[in-house]
């Protein structure tokens, strides 16, 4: 067989080439052979199945076979002329042609390669990182928000007035057109007020109440209410407000801090805010690498590190990016899609440079991982699923098996992966920054030292001075 193969670029090959009709009819036996030793049919023991009758019953699945095999060849072949190691080749290589012509079979093979990743340019791509500064007024702000959480309950009393943040304890029947209704009824029911637990309307018209006070409340239940038959009617609420509990005021003092800090039983205030303002660090750090930096990051990796990238890859990703969008398209755009498989196209092709950042991050990244020796293990990723399903009420174990059963884990551990990634070079430049402003305190402090030994030196010289003047 001869083979003609063709570089592209550095991440692509094309290998095109003929298989002549008699060698895949000598694969069509051998598989037929293969396949007789194996299969069971009435009347004959196994491995005894004559090889013209088993031709005939799986003829098409044979053919197909043989045809794979024979492509199979072709492709090793390629990869041998190409100097190309099996590695290498990245997803499956795409038959582009495959014509039945004379006494041969046409074939052309389109290949995808791992891309060659210069990472020379990847420190230069790291936005500079400024943390906001954390005052104390935030710390005091967090401190009060922590004591007043941990704050038992007390009732108010008598003559306070209801208010946002009060815990209400009172009775309740509701009425629509005039007839009480399932579910409509409590008594001693505690609300925090504000909370939005109720239907709108119904927490701002308790404001104000005293306990012992009555009051009827109208309120309308919304349109998607979940109880079909109440959803948009109207209603009458008759309450009785029994009393209102508020949180005691806690004493900010280091006796508060032990109780926070069960670990530190020597722990003071001091100490508890030093912690309040690490973790307030933490948060606006993390907000600031989430919301703004690591996007940096990513725009500045796709807009300043090229390579060549692997096009099956790309195209596999504008699949992906076309079939999740596809839910996002108005009814009439959907139809039109139907109804002309070419505007079906162009809406994919629309979706071609997103890929091709997608595709390119994601190389860049795991080139990153390797070179660093940073991964996600396996298990952090069954974590993560584990607690997010709790969050949102659902099975966890049902989560992984969906994910497990759809193929989405590698998905989702490269995404874990990238993000450990952008942390770790947004840190690096942290780190650096922090050095270099401790290493310019440390020059100020030293500078500020020898003067002040300079200070402290003239007085003793002007003391010895005068002594020798003196004798």
């Amino acid at each position: 067989m001869e083979i003609v193969t063709k570089k592209i670029n550095t991440a692509n090959a094309i290998a095109s080439g003929a298989i002549a009709l008699k060698d895949l009819e000598e694969k069509i036996t051998k598989v037929a052979t293969r396949l007789s030793k194996t299969i069971k049919m009435d009347g004959f023991r196994k491995g005894k199945v004559p090889l013209s009758l088993v031709r005939a019953r799986y003829a098409d699945g044979i053919k197909q076979d043989a045809q794979k095999e024979a492509v199979q060849d072709m492709l090793q072949a390629a990869l041998k002329k190409l100097e190309i190691e099996a590695n290498q080749v990245i997803g499956d290589p795409i038959i582009t042609k495959f014509e039945e012509k004379g006494e041969n079979i046409d074939v052309e093979i389109k290949i995808s390669l791992t891309p060659e990743i210069k990472l020379d340019k990847v420190e230069s791509c790291i936005p500079e990182v400024k943390l906001p500064k954390i005052d104390s007024k935030q710390i005091d702000e967090r401190l009060e928000e922590i004591a007043k959480h941990k704050a038992p309950l007390i009732s108010a009393p008598k003559d306070k007035k209801l208010e946002n943040g009060d815990v209400a304890v009172f009775d309740f029947e509701g009425f629509v057109d005039g007839k009480a209704f399932d579910g409509g009824k409590a008594e001693n029911f505690e609300l925090t007020i504000g909370s939005g637990q109720f239907i709108a309307g119904f927490e701002d018209a308790m404001l104000g109440m005293k306990a012992a006070e009555k009051k009827d409340i109208n309120v309308t239940f919304p349109k998607d209410y979940q109880a079909s038959h109440l959803a948009g009617k109207e209603a009458l609420f008759k309450i009785k407000l029994h009393e209102i509990k508020i949180k005691e005021k806690v004493k900010l003092d280091d006796d508060l801090a032990k109780k926070l800090m069960p670990n530190n039983d020597k722990a003071t205030l001091a100490d508890f805010k030093e912690e309040i303002a690490k973790q307030l660090e933490l948060e606006a750090k993390t907000k600031l690498y989430n919301e703004e930096l690591k996007e940096k990051l990513v725009e500045n990796f796709a807009k300043n590190i090229s390579f060549d990238l692997p096009d099956l890859i790309v195209e596999q990703e504008m699949d992906v990016l076309f079939r999740n969008a596809l839910n996002t398209f108005e009814e009439t755009e959907l139809k039109a899609m139907r109804e002309d498989a070419s505007k079906a196209k162009e809406k994919r092709e629309s979706f071609r440079g997103d890929a091709q950042k997608s595709v390119k991050v994601t190389f860049i990244v795991d080139a990153l991982a390797k070179e660093r020796g940073i991964g996600v293990h396996d298990n952090e990723v069954y974590q993560t699923i584990y607690y997010e399903a709790m969050m949102m009420g659902q099975n966890p174990q049902d989560a992984i098996e969906y994910y497990k059963n759809n193929n989405l884990l590698p998905a989702i551990k490269m995404a874990m992966i990238e993000d450990r990634i952008l942390t770790h070079l947004l840190d690096s430049k942290l780190d650096k920054k922090q050095d270099e402003s401790e290493k310019k305190q440390t020059t100020t402090d030293d500078s500020k030292k020898s003067e002040d030994e300079k200070k402290t030196s003239k007085p003793a010289t002007k003391k010895t001075t005068k002594t020798k003047d003196d004798k």
